[in-house]
């Protein structure tokens, strides 16, 4: 049985949508105070304001904090306001993304601007190691039992869309499970997770389907709660430096979606 995560505080790096959103409301359900990223903000539905307002209805606490993960001093100030708040963290959660505009699907890597490498490394693996490098002494503050949960790809191991793509996501996983070895004395987890195909607002709409149609598809949501339930593991530690899969997590925690469905396996993986 998923425990609860009152009195725990949380930061979610780009929870204004997709992933982050529906790890943030999944941290609330369990009662976690939840501090919400990213640059859109007001009374829009994609907004990090929103994205509070539903981790208050989930049943926690959504704090709002306008971040641009782009610029080092902003993810600084974010961390120094958990800080002057709270003085500690108990999870961080690396998953803030900037998807090229236009997306870099199919191609070769000389068919997309060299932007493309700084929208999907510099956000996609820098921004988490500056994210986690603030993060550290509040996570120590703490003492043992911390967690950061870093939201990968299957794009790590696979080709998935890019070149670009697989090399921010092969970075991140080894950065994840080197800062588990760093971490360790620590007694903080560092823990990979691995969606797989995800109904995000993104793809919903370049499909143009609703994302209940998307029945093969894992629900924002449901990655959320895998998320959480990792967060209360008993054997969390035993976990670190360790990749995740999302299908796998519900199953060992008894997890559905919001439409009472278990998240579908994706594909399926390239290493155990």
């Amino acid at each position: 049985m998923t425990q609860s995560l009152a009195g725990k505080v949380a930061v979610v790096t780009g929870s204004s949508r997709g992933i982050g959103r529906g790890t943030a409301i999944a941290l609330g359900e369990l009662g976690a105070t939840v501090y919400i990223t990213g640059r859109s903000t007001g009374d829009g539905e994609l907004t990090v304001d929103r994205t509070a307002q539903l981790v208050n209805e989930a049943g926690g606490h959504g704090v709002a904090v306008q971040t641009d993960h782009g610029d080092d001093a902003q993810i600084a100030a974010l961390f120094a306001r958990v800080g002057d708040d709270h003085g500690q963290l108990d999870i961080l959660v690396n998953n803030v993304y900037k998807i090229p505009d236009p997306p870099a699907w199919g191609g070769g890597f000389w068919d997309h601007p060299v932007s493309i490498w700084d929208d999907q490394v510099g956000i996609g693996l820098r921004a988490h190691y500056v994210a986690a490098w603030h993060a550290a002494p509040l996570l120590f503050a703490a003492g043992p039992g911390g967690f950061i949960c870093n939201v990968s790809s299957p794009g790590g191991q696979s080709y998935h869309f890019s070149s670009s793509y697989g090399a921010g996501k092969a970075g991140f996983d080894r950065l994840s499970a080197d800062m588990a070895i760093e971490l360790e004395p620590k007694g903080i987890a560092s823990v990979t997770l691995y969606p797989g195909s995800v109904s995000t607002e993104f793809i919903v709409e370049a499909r143009g389907v609703d994302a209940l149609a998307m029945d093969t598809a894992q629900t924002p949501l449901a990655v959320g709660r895998t998320a959480a339930a990792l967060a209360t593991a008993h054997d969390l530690m035993d976990r670190s430096g360790t990749i995740q899969w999302v299908e796998d997590l519900a199953v060992e925690f008894n997890i559905v979606d919001e439409y009472g469905r278990t998240p579908a396996a994706y594909g399926r993986r390239v290493a155990p």
